[in-house]
């Protein structure tokens, strides 16, 4: 039996082989340690709980959702946005809720993209930026994350003959994997290629409520022009605990949001409607739980990093997001060393190159595993270096 083509060119999904190798490795009676997949051990808050189960009792919510979202959860991210931003957005054109924002990131190259579209993607990154394409059938040209540009993609380096038939851009800051922040300037340098080149702006900012020592994370949609050449995917999973839930949105440009969504109405349904009511709950709702989750985050990045400096590899401390960005130590490859730990000290983590060929010559931690488990992680790893 023949597969699609677009399936023989697309590569295994990152998580999923990792939950493969842990799987296999449990089975030989081995402890494993996942410092992978960017998954909150910790639970949702409470009163988010509470208000999905209040909801789940009421018959109406068993219905068929809407497809494009209860119109309170849509003036929740509204005002959410107006609050934290200061952007300004309309409900009804402007907002539309996603099934998390992976599936948003994916069906959006259905809306926009025709068979050998050019899209621009970040290298390293989210590999749906990827697959994404590759799915659609347009064709994904990578901008390289160096360290050398603080893991910012060069814009002057893209070939003007590319950026011509590029149709979407995609971004990310804070940055997943090398946890980057942006600098300022940045955000306006990007509106004005896409401005140059007619190119829709991706920015992916799932991790804006993720950050340390003082710092707070911009919106793209915050840049003058932002919402004229681009849309932004936000999703309640890494800021709330909410990975399961699968709950999430994409706001700004009215006409990519309404492409997005009639691709998605012929293709999926609408949220259940008492995960919605959940997600009014978390944006309106008391944020305390979003200040804890940051100081834990920080105290294990700061173990991290002590941990790494220990042992010779010097590690920029990041700023924002649930990750640790780190270059293998000397004799290594991104996959070598991976394997190395993950067959000598029973712990994963995931090889830069699995984000993109730039991603070479890292590793990425998760910080979403309890103190006493990271700690034993880093001490196993210690061990065999």
């Amino acid at each position: 039996m023949r597969q699609a083509r677009r399936i023989e060119n697309l590569p295994p999904y990152l998580f999923a082989e990792i939950d493969r190798k842990i799987a296999e490795k449990k089975a030989q009676g081995m402890d494993v340690i996942s410092l992978g997949i960017g998954d909150p051990i910790e639970p949702t808050p409470e009163h988010i709980i509470k208000k999905l189960c209040e909801e789940a009792h009421n018959p109406a919510n068993h219905r068929y959702p809407s497809y494009f979202g209860l119109p309170e959860f849509r003036k929740a991210i509204t005002e959410w946005y107006q609050k934290r931003f200061g952007v300004t957005l309309d409900p009804d054109t402007e907002v539309l809720p996603l099934i998390g924002s992976k599936e948003g990131i994916a069906h959006i190259y259905l809306a926009l993209t025709d068979q050998g579209d050019i899209s621009l993607v970040a290298d390293p990154g989210y590999p749906v930026y990827t697959t994404g394409a590759i799915l659609a059938g347009a064709k994904p040209r990578l901008m390289p994350l160096l360290v050398e540009n603080d893991f910012l993609p060069d814009l002057s380096d893209i070939n003007p003959e590319v950026a011509q038939k590029a149709r979407l851009m995609f971004i990310c800051y804070p940055n997943n994997p090398t946890a980057a922040i942006t600098k300022p300037g940045f955000f306006e340098e990007v509106v004005g290629f896409a401005r140059t080149y007619d190119i829709v702006i991706c920015h992916d900012n799932p991790y804006s409520e993720i950050t340390f020592d003082g710092y707070v994370a911009p919106s793209f949609l915050e840049t003058p022009g932002a919402k004229e050449v681009g849309v932004e995917f936000h999703s309640l999973s890494k800021t709330y605990n909410m990975t399961g839930w699968r709950i999430g949105f994409v706001v700004g440009n009215a006409k990519v949001v309404e492409a997005l969504g009639r691709a998605k109405t012929n293709i999926d349904s609408g949220i259940f409607n008492a995960i919605q009511y959940a997600g009014i709950e978390a944006l309106r709702g008391p944020q305390d739980s979003v200040k804890r989750m940051c100081e834990i985050y920080a105290r294990r990045r700061d173990k991290v990093v002590d941990a790494l400096r220990g042992i010779g590899i010097e590690t920029v401390k990041p700023k924002a997001t649930i990750y640790v960005w780190f270059p293998v130590p000397e004799g290594f490859t991104s996959a070598s060393f991976a394997t190395h730990v993950l067959e000598k000290a029973g712990v994963v983590v995931p090889p830069g190159s699995a984000y993109g060929s730039s991603g070479e010559g890292y590793i990425r931690i998760s910080l979403t595993v309890k103190d006493d488990r990271l700690e034993e992680a880093l001490d196993r790893i210690k061990k065999t270096l």
